[in-house]
C-alpha cells in the first residue's frame, strides 16, 4: 500500500490525494479498530508475512496520524490538505497565465457552481477541493454499485481535466524544486 501511495504521489498528485481519501475512509469503516484493520484488510493481501507486517505498519501509521489529527470521523490528513492548497495555488496561477487551462476551467466552472449551490451554505473548500470531491464521489458511487448520472460523468470528466493539468504542473514544479 505504501508503494502504491508513493508511486501515485510521484506520478499524479491528484490520484494520490484521492487514493489517500479512500484509505482514510477504509480506516473509518472499521472505526479505527486496529485488530479489525489487521484482520479484515491486511490479512486479505496475498503476500508474505513480512510484507503483511509492512502493510499493517502503514495502515496503523495512517490510523495513528488520523487519531493525532482528530479526523477519525471526518476530515483529511494535514498533508493532504496542504497538497490541495498547493494545487489551488497552481490553479490560480494557471488561470492567469494559461489560456488552454482557462478554457478547461470554463468547462468545469458550471459544475463547481452547481456543487456550491447544492451545498446550501456548507463549506466545500476551494475549487480544487470541489473537483477532488466530485471525482472521489463518482468513484464511491461506482464502488458501491450506485447508478451514475450523465451529469456526474460530465462533471467528473471536467474535473478530471483540471486535476490532470494541475498534477502535471505540480510534478514539473516538484522536479524543479528538487534540482
Amino acid at each position: 500500500m505504501q508503494a502504491v501511495a508513493e508511486n501515485k504521489k510521484s506520478s499524479n498528485i491528484a490520484e494520490y490525494i484521492i487514493y489517500m481519501y479512500q484509505m482514510e475512509d477504509l480506516i473509518r469503516s472499521y472505526q479505527g479498530n486496529r485488530e479489525e484493520i489487521k484482520t479484515f484488510v491486511v490479512e486479505k493481501y496475498p503476500v508474505s508475512p513480512e510484507d503483511k507486517a509492512k502493510i499493517a505498519d502503514w495502515y496503523l501509521g495512517l490510523l495513528d496520524q488520523m487519531k493525532a489529527q482528530n479526523i477519525l470521523e471526518k476530515g483529511h490528513l494535514d498533508e493532504l490538505n496542504s497538497l490541495v492548497t498547493d494545487l489551488a495555488q497552481i490553479h490560480w496561477n494557471q488561470l492567469k497565465t494559461d489560456p488552454t487551462y482557462f478554457e478547461a476551467y470554463g468547462k468545469a466552472k458550471p459544475f463547481i457552481l452547481d456543487a456550491v449551490m447544492q451545498a446550501n451554505g456548507q463549506d466545500l473548500g476551494n475549487e480544487i477541493q470541489i473537483c477532488l470531491n466530485g471525482v472521489y464521489g463518482l468513484l464511491l458511487c461506482r464502488l458501491l454499485g450506485r447508478k451514475v448520472s450523465d451529469e456526474q460523468l460530465k462533471s467528473a470528466d471536467a474535473y478530471g481535466d483540471i486535476l490532470s493539468t494541475l498534477s502535471y504542473h505540480y510534478k514539473v514544479k516538484d522536479s524543479i524544486s528538487k534540482n
